[in-house]
């Protein structure tokens, strides 16, 4: 009998830890697939340059309510590429077409489910988790500070994101684990069904997060080192208006930006030897490195997988694209930290919505058939696209 009741004990523990294991399971999954997340508004910075939410038309449609005026499973296609629908003659599409002056939304290479967190992020009125919070926080502070606070932030959601994820897959692969093994050995559930749901949301949710995990390998969106010397942009670029080209002289004319070397600070901090914020210490590092002769090591911050091209010449002189484009407001922030994911996604989103400068611009000078075109009439703009910025070799070779 005793021994009988402890196995009972036992037996009615496990059936309780599994059944809460379960319960726990079923309660992250909707949140793993459908919550939103920080890069809901990354994702939506991109919708900002033609729409709104709640402020009226921009050169799309005012999107406040458009869950509720339009079938969502129409709205990813649409989302996805609004130009295929209206060549196929859908008549919501060619509306929505005629009703914006014409103008077609470029094509997005965005999932299913980044477009279900945008609608979700949109009937949020643009606010994820924390943005009450920031909002009051900015009421007290100036727009500069604002600013950081908000990529800040942005940055620690991102974190939250990322540890939530990894706990999330050790209770699915510990759940599953357990489930295998009373379904293989103990046997103490003997509703064969639940250990198969367990094992196949495990597999699902598991795939889901590997599957988010390798998209993302190589990316590190909000990534805000340490550096060595607290070296302040908002100073530097914002109070002091410095160029970014007069510290990184050489993103005009190279492929990378560079660091300066520190002569360059020297410059300056010849005669400016103690800072309002950090006082004496951190430009003491200065003098130290050049008395030592042994360079600063920076982090550096925006990096692109090995395998990817990019030429800061190429777009700085020749395609006169403006720092902040791809590096954010700089001149606000006090710690660099990367505000866009630099996936090629993004790349190739920029390249189709970009314009090109031909008529400024000696080096296009060589594409005469483009040229012709725009003499005609038969093109109205030139984008990177039709030269080549959708070319996988471009950027892979």
């Amino acid at each position: 009998m005793i021994i009988n009741g402890f196995v009972l004990r036992k037996t009615l523990s496990l059936s309780a830890f599994l059944s809460m294991g379960l319960f726990i399971l079923l309660l992250f999954f909707p949140i793993i697939s459908n919550s939103q997340t920080a890069a809901d508004e990354a994702n939506f910075a991109v919708c900002k340059a033609c729409h709104t939410i709640g402020s009226g038309k921009l050169v799309g449609p005012d999107l406040k309510g458009i869950g509720e005026r339009k079938d969502e499973a129409w709205i990813i296609k649409f989302v996805q590429n609004s130009t295929e629908m209206i060549e196929a003659g859908d008549p919501e599409a060619i509306k929505v077409f005629e009703e914006n002056s014409k103008i077609p939304m470029p094509p997005n290479n965005l999932t299913d489910e980044q477009i279900k967190g945008l609608l979700l992020y949109i009937a949020n009125d643009g606010k994820v988790v924390g943005g009450e919070v920031s909002k009051t926080a900015d009421a007290e502070v100036g727009e500069s500070d604002a600013h950081e606070k908000a990529d800040m932030i942005l940055a620690e959601m991102k974190r939250d994101d990322y540890r939530n994820m990894q706990n999330t897959f050790i209770i699915m692969i510990v759940l599953m684990l357990i489930s295998i093994f009373d379904l293989a050995i103990t046997k103490i559930i003997k509703a064969r069904w639940i250990h198969y749901i367990i094992i196949l949301i495990a597999l699902t949710v598991g795939g889901e997060l590997m599957f988010v995990e390798a998209a993302g390998l190589g990316r590190q969106q909000y990534y805000q080192p340490d550096q060595p010397i607290a070296f302040s942009h908002k100073i530097h670029a914002g109070q002091n208006q410095i160029d970014c080209e007069y510290c990184h002289f050489t993103a005009d004319k190279s492929m990378h930006a560079g660091i300066p070397p520190m002569e360059t600070c020297m410059i300056c901090h010849n005669m400016v030897k103690e800072g309002k914020t950090t006082g004496k210490d951190e430009i003491a590092k200065i003098y130290a490195a050049i008395e030592n002769n042994k360079p600063v090591e920076w982090v550096k911050v925006h990096n692109l997988p090995d395998h990817v091209y990019f030429n800061h010449a190429q777009h700085v002189t020749v395609g006169q694209l403006e720092c902040e484009e791809c590096h954010g407001e700089v001149e606000k922030m006090d710690e660099i930290i990367q505000v866009e994911d630099l996936s090629m996604g993004w790349c190739v989103d920029c390249h189709r919505t970009t314009e090109v400068q031909f008529a400024s611009n000696k080096f296009y000078d060589q594409y005469t058939q483009l040229h012709e075109q725009l003499k005609s009439g038969d093109k109205k703009v030139v984008m990177v696209t039709d030269i080549g910025g959708e070319d996988c070799q471009k950027c892979h070779y």
